[in-house]
């Protein structure tokens, strides 16, 4: 077997990758020696600008199957027959702390999910739990600041948390998920998924419907404890990465069964809830649960920078048969999410393989950039239309179109009979075990009683308060127990 030759990106044979060129034996380097500058150069420009938010990421391929019809309600093609299997590629991460962080930490986790399907890619962006913290995308930026790094100090900041927390009453019902038992998973595989946001779904008929996506996980629900996770986080920072890691390798591959909450779309101008509240959710006996089919996770990425940092999910990739809602957080992020990839890889990032399509191929005028690998030949013209045959629109819509009525200007959400900042998070409270309250009540009273400011501290109990009147009364006495320590 011939041995392979190193070579520069030129491609010429190097004779030397131990020492570098010099003037005389013992000299200074040549500026001619173009290897080690090559290589020193490269070596500059390996890393690029980690995610905002979402920074810390593992990722593995999969498949999806259809195990239930559901073409009533969606004409997308990879759901239109049991038995079809699309495949996926599947991304988990935390959300507030930066690329070098630590797996096992209190925070919600990334969800994202790209169908290879063949009438394009799918992307369908959500989190572990099925709620956020705000409901307007224009609080997001705000929001995202007061969690992440404080500018003077350069760590998290109780005061800047719960200063955002007392200002945004709208946070109380992901708080309490956020404190409870399943703030923090036990690993990737033992947490369920959500779509979170709605979303449409329209048949071939035209009908329209409003859905929201549950992935229940099959390896059953495991968390840890704010002590158990530090001796983890201490142990081993890439917990998760080594657990879904490993789990794969040995064969053990994970798995989730997808489930819908589908509505009508006439019933939601009447529900009791705003149904396009990202802070809230459809209650199961409004709304039963539908199967649809099983997410199987079965290969590992071959690198972690081409196929997991350099993934870029999009919510507005949508294919036939599924499309926006008017939730406001999903319309904020059918911009940014794109916009954040083209700043973080380029305008070309759709052409990197963990981002083009599998089951079909891209064919568009989208042309040049840096770093294009698609550019056309002599006789592909690059406008629309053209005399050429090239690629020409369908005039068929993806989804059933949105009615609008009413003023432009800022408006707040339409309010709905139940809609309220607090209620669900007193019936998610009330749902809990009497041990569940308990290490709610100390998660929540840990981070609130080192804030400084009395103030915000007392906003914060306000809500608790008008949630569940015991919810805020403990979270009272255990805040004052322990600032009196």
């Amino acid at each position: 077997m011939s041995k392979r030759v190193l070579t520069t990106e030129s491609g010429a044979p190097v004779a030397d990758n131990q020492n570098s060129a010099t003037a005389g034996v013992g000299g200074p380097l040549l500026l001619q020696d173009q290897h080690l500058l090559e290589k020193l150069a490269r070596f500059n420009r390996e890393r690029i600008p980690e995610r905002v938010v979402h920074a810390r990421g593992s990722g593995a391929y999969g498949y999806f199957e259809v195990t239930d019809d559901v073409t009533a309600y969606t004409k997308a093609d990879f759901l239109g027959e049991v038995g079809k299997k699309t495949e996926t590629f599947l991304r988990f991460s935390t959300v507030a702390d930066s690329l070098g962080g630590a797996d096992a930490v209190r925070d919600p986790r990334g969800f994202a999910l790209k169908f290879y399907t063949e009438e394009g890619n799918y992307d369908l962006v959500g989190n572990n739990t099925p709620v956020f913290f705000i409901k307007d995308p224009i609080k997001f930026p705000d929001f995202i600041h007061s969690q992440k790094r404080d500018p003077f100090t350069g760590k998290q900041e109780p005061d800047n948390v719960w200063d955002f927390w007392a200002h945004a009453p709208e946070a109380t019902h992901q708080i309490t998920w956020l404190m409870g038992d399943r703030g923090i998973p036990a690993s990737y595989r033992h947490m369920n998924g959500y779509g979170s946001h709605t979303y449409q779904w329209t048949n071939e008929a035209g009908e329209a419907f409003f859905v929201k996506y549950h992935f229940k996980t099959n390896q059953g629900i495991r968390s840890l404890s704010a002590e158990q996770a530090a001796e983890l986080v201490g142990k081993d920072a890439n917990s998760h990465q080594t657990d879904l890691l490993q789990a794969i390798e040995r064969g053990v591959n994970p798995s989730w069964t997808l489930y819908v909450q589908i509505m009508p779309a006439a019933e939601a101008a009447e529900y009791r809830f705003n149904p396009f509240d990202l802070t809230k959710v459809w209650p199961h006996s409004d709304y039963p649960l539908q199967r649809v089919g099983r997410l199987v996770l079965d290969r590992n990425p071959e690198n972690v920078f081409a196929e997991v940092e350099q993934a870029a999910f999009s919510p507005n990739n949508f294919v036939p048969g599924i499309g926006p809602s008017p939730d406001k957080m999903l319309q904020g992020r059918l911009f940014a999410y794109a916009d954040a990839h083209r700043y973080r890889l380029g305008v070309n990032h759709t052409l990197l393989p963990v981002n083009a399509p599998k089951a079909t191929t891209a064919q568009n005028y989208g042309r040049d950039g840096a770093m294009a690998l698609r550019n056309g030949s002599r006789h592909d013209k690059n406008y629309e239309p053209n005399s050429y045959q090239g690629p020409a629109q369908t005039d068929a819509a993806l989804s059933a179109p949105l009615a609008i009525h009413g003023w432009t200007g800022t408006h707040e959400a339409p309010a709905h009979t139940k809609d309220d900042d607090f209620f669900q998070a007193g019936e998610l409270y009330r749902l809990m075990s009497e041990d569940e309250k308990k290490r709610l009540i100390a998660n929540i009273a840990g981070g609130l009683s080192q804030v400084s400011r009395e103030d915000v501290i007392e906003k914060n109990l306000a809500h608790f308060a008008a949630a569940d009147a015991d919810y805020g009364k403990r979270v009272r006495e255990a805040v004052e127990a322990l600032r009196e320590d």
